[in-house]
């Protein structure tokens, strides 16, 4: 067995450099920019007012001063400034480069067209020219796009953006005890969720992801199935990757090429786990119990897509203080499923008594896994643990 570091590694070295595309910046959001969007203007474009009031020149205060004219957004002001004179400005109007200065109208007294202030402060509320970007500055942030990140790329008047392409993942869970949601199972089998849930954390890390058809019991079927799978950046199983006289994946794998990386490696849950290369295609074999996949595939598969999309690894674990005792671990990590609860300071974290493997329902009420590490020795309440988000 290798450790989970060591398997991250070998994983994370399955990652071939992104293929790119150029897409609108509508259709950008949640994708990962793999060139900078440069900025074609200066934002503000001119020295501009941040609110409605009056500009006018600071050695001139508190006046009395003549009001000579209006400036807006969208029709500045363009006459002359002479001493002693002030002219009302609105909100992202352009300041005319004589006046240094934009009172707000609540501290302002007028009579007819003259002005007198009565405390202005130390507030000039000018924005201004480029103090938010200039033309030729660059925006490529480290993470999927946001909504605020789309609204920067538009102010900067870029319609368009180089992204990596969405990494394809086909997603094969196999077995004959297996049948589709909604099915009525018969006796010895379940409901197939596997893959259901591998998709779904696929497209949250950013791929384009596709379910195959279930795969029987049979080298053929699973022959079968990985054909279907041709065209694919990463090729996800889920179970079947074992060792017993049912566990055919790993053995149709090797048959069709699969370089493999590693099989088992030192962790709970999730021991039986392999990962290689088949063709063009990186593989990651999970194990079919549904908390050690979806954990195997927090801690691996995301990793793995993000970095296809030249994106960090991520997430890196937190602190956590602990709710309770516990008894020392054995001699692999283990993520346990746990909840997080506010506090003062550091999150308190309370892991579940029961860490059943095949329980999703306690999978589905947590918010993290708590990290302990391979032999740590017992622990006490209040001491500060690792652990990753869910």
């Amino acid at each position: 067995m290798i450790s989970v570091d060591e398997a991250r590694a070998l994983v994370l070295g399955l990652a071939r450099a992104p293929e790119t595309e150029d897409i609108p910046l509508h259709d950008a959001l949640g994708r990962a920019l793999a060139a900078p969007a440069v900025a074609r203007l200066t934002q503000p474009p001119f020295d501009a007012s941040a609110m409605d009031g009056y500009a006018l020149r600071s050695a001139e205060l508190p006046g009395p001063l003549q009001v000579i004219g209006t400036a807006a957004a969208g029709v500045p002001y363009q006459s002359e400034t002479p001493p002693g004179s002030a002219i009302r400005i609105f909100t992202g109007a352009p300041v005319p480069a004589a006046y240094d200065r934009v009172v707000m109208q609540e501290i302002v007294t007028r009579k007819g067209d003259e002005i007198t202030v009565s405390d202005a402060g130390e507030n000039l509320n000018i924005r201004l020219q480029g103090n938010d970007f200039k033309a030729g500055d660059e925006f490529q942030p480290k993470r999927p796009l946001r909504p605020s990140d789309l609204a920067l790329i538009a102010a900067m008047n870029v319609a368009r953006v180089t992204v990596a392409r969405r990494p394809r993942v086909a997603i094969l869970a196999g077995g004959d005890e297996l049948v589709l949601p909604g099915a009525d199972p018969a006796p010895g089998q379940i409901v197939s969720s596997n893959d259901i849930a591998i998709a779904a954390m696929a497209r949250e890390a950013g791929a384009d992801p596709f379910i195959l058809p279930l795969a029987r019991d049979t080298q053929e079927s699973l022959r079968d199935r990985f054909a279907e799978s041709e065209g694919a950046d990463l090729i996800v199983t889920i179970g079947g990757a074992s060792v017993g006289d049912h566990d055919l994946i790993a053995k149709v794998a090797a048959d069709l090429g699969m370089e493999r990386a590693f099989y088992k490696l030192a962790m709970r849950p999730g021991r039986p786990l392999m990962a290689g290369r088949m063709g063009s295609s990186a593989m990651l074999g999970l194990p079919g119990n549904p908390v050690s996949a979806i954990v195997c595939a927090k801690l691996f598969m995301q990793p793995l897509i993000r970095v296809m999309q030249g994106l960090p690894a991520g997430p890196e674990p937190a602190l956590a203080v602990l709710s309770r005792d516990l008894p020392a671990e054995g001699n692999r990590r283990h993520y346990l499923r746990a909840r997080l609860m506010a506090a003062d300071g550091l999150p308190r974290i309370d892991p579940f008594a029961d860490q059943d493997s095949a329980r999703l329902w306690l999978l589905a009420q947590a918010d993290a896994l708590l990290i302990r590490p391979a032999n740590d020795p017992a622990r006490r309440a209040g001491e500060q643990v690792e652990f990753l988000p869910l």
